[in-house]
């Protein structure tokens, strides 16, 4: 084969390997801040509005759920450059219900964007809300995915730089068509026996008590399908989070427990004592 079709054939395999066949975009607003990381990613309290504290435990990033609140994790693209992000939620694609893989579709940011992933993509237009919830009550575990749960994914992607083939044969396109695959339902699939157990606390006493992300009521949330395709296959940046609750961090050391004052009783703290009511202050 000529050298030249050779490299030709190469390129349009790697372009195949890389290409995202149909994605999501989000409308945002232009951040203010600059940062050598290509996307900032955060976890928001929406019921306060707080961005939670990120403690370290060996180096990884862990936060505290407040258990019944809801969250969400917030994008910023640092760069002046379009990216992917690919959101998982206890090991579950946020969306299409998929159990996670960096390979699968997520959401594409514009140059400088800023946006909130609140919930479980259900249409175009809908959301289910992340939640803070208990362990079983979580939608991985409801849908018998429970050995992930705790952690929040984000796997970033650059695009490709358009490529000029001089062939008269047409380049592969891949442009935005079939939608995001609905999620499964929450009752079509129980966690199987041998799960079950984990769940229950059969094998770790505090599973029971740990947190996870439950699939709440629905919200407005628009988006529209767009084509992306990846400078590579691997992830540019990947981000992990984990999360549970602020008393088992501190159960577990990872997060210093509350200062308490460390002061004498006293038996009789009003003493002095009075004899009569004082009068009033003075005007």
């Amino acid at each position: 084969m000529n050298p030249t079709l050779q490299s030709l054939s190469r390129r349009r395999g790697l372009l195949a390997a890389c290409a995202a066949a149909a994605l999501l975009t989000l409308a945002g607003v232009p951040a203010a801040r600059a940062d050598s990381r290509l996307v900032q990613v955060d976890v928001v309290d929406r019921d306060d509005g707080a961005t939670l504290h990120v403690w370290r435990d060996h180096g990884r990033p862990v936060v505290a759920g407040r258990p019944g609140a809801r969250y969400s994790v917030r994008l910023v693209n640092m760069s002046g450059e379009r990216v992917l992000a690919v959101v998982a939620i206890d090991g579950v694609n946020v969306v299409s219900g998929e159990t996670a893989g960096v390979g699968q579709r997520g959401y594409v940011l514009q140059p400088w964007q800023r946006t909130e992933i609140t919930g479980w993509r259900k249409s175009d237009d809908e959301v289910a809300a992340f939640e803070f919830t208990s362990l079983a009550d979580s939608y991985a575990v409801r849908t018998g995915r429970p050995q992930d749960v705790g952690v929040i994914g984000v796997a970033v992607f650059r695009e490709a730089a358009p490529v000029e083939v001089s062939d008269a044969r047409p380049a592969p396109r891949f442009e935005g068509a079939a939608k995001a695959a609905p999620a499964p339902s929450l009752d079509a699939q129980p966690a199987p026996e041998s799960r079950r157990a984990d769940v229950a606390g059969a094998t770790a006493p505090t599973a029971r008590d740990r947190l996870g992300t439950g699939h709440g009521e629905r919200e407005t949330s628009v988006v529209r399908i767009t084509s992306f395709q990846r400078a590579s296959a691997r992830p540019d940046q990947r981000v992990e989070i984990r999360y549970d609750s602020l008393d088992n961090l501190v159960a577990a050391g990872i997060v210093p427990p509350p200062h308490v004052a460390t002061t004498s009783p006293h038996a009789f703290p009003a003493d002095p004592p009075r004899d009569y009511v004082p009068d009033p202050p003075l005007r």
